[in-house]
């Protein structure tokens, strides 16, 4: 199926890693580390049909010294890869390296590697959506004019307190993809949304190659390089 385009782009979902995609155990060094929830393939599955898939994830491990940029690089690596192979493409992922008291430009929820994705990818942000397990993930979309939301898996129990309230909360990736099917779908996504933030919502709690998409995340560290560069001058 045809992705639906407004004026040439096409909206996108940018994907948290730990806590949404997969189990989060921390700071990952080994692709064997990995351990995918059971709804995240059939999920991804049903929103690619209508849109693009992004990872967007921080890993300040790396700049903590607790996991090398490549482990980092690899562990995204494989999870492309596991994807992949059972049909899930995913388009690039953005890796942020450093911890927030670096102050650097790529760090969530700053708009940086959405605004770049969507240069590079042709996107419509205002129609995309962000899925996270972190407040800063709904920040991110906020800060892109995109739809956040908020699952309860990973840390998101934890960290639920400090949401805005306004936020759509559900249980995990899949009631999160019946939520954007549903508000994207017969009903209108814009229709959904021209009302306003959308309400705190609960959702039930449901019983070519890899190589390429290895080097965007590659070449994630080297965008944010040349932003630094430009930053100092």
């Amino acid at each position: 199926m045809p992705l639906p385009q407004t004026n040439g782009l096409v909206p996108a979902v940018f994907l948290d890693r730990d806590g949404t995609l997969i189990e989060d155990n921390g700071s990952l060094r080994r692709p064997t580390e990995v351990v995918f929830f059971a709804a995240t393939i059939p999920a991804l599955r049903r929103l690619q049909e209508r849109f693009r898939l992004f990872i967007v994830t921080n890993q300040s491990a790396v700049a903590k010294g607790e996991v090398t940029l490549d482990e980092a690089n690899q562990v995204n690596a494989h999870v492309v890869e596991r994807l992949c192979e059972q049909g899930v493409q995913i388009r690039a992922v953005y890796c942020c390296p450093h911890q927030r008291a670096d102050n650097c430009a790529c760090i969530k929820p700053k708009p940086f590697f959405l605004e770049h994705a969507a240069r590079e990818h042709g996107l419509d942000l205002r129609r995309s959506f962000v899925i996270g397990d972190h407040p800063h993930d709904v920040e991110l979309a906020r800060n892109v004019g995109a739809t956040g939301v908020y699952v309860l898996t990973g840390h998101g129990l934890k960290h639920r307190a400090e949401l805005r309230g306004d936020e759509v909360v559900t249980a995990d990736v899949a009631a999160t993809a019946d939520w954007i099917l549903t508000a994207d779908g017969s009903t209108g996504r814009e229709s959904f949304v021209g009302k306003g933030a959308p309400r705190p919502m609960e959702a039930r709690m449901r019983t070519k190659g890899a190589r390429n998409r290895i080097k965007v995340s590659e070449r994630s560290d080297t965008i944010q390089q040349d932003e630094k560069e430009s930053l100092k001058t």
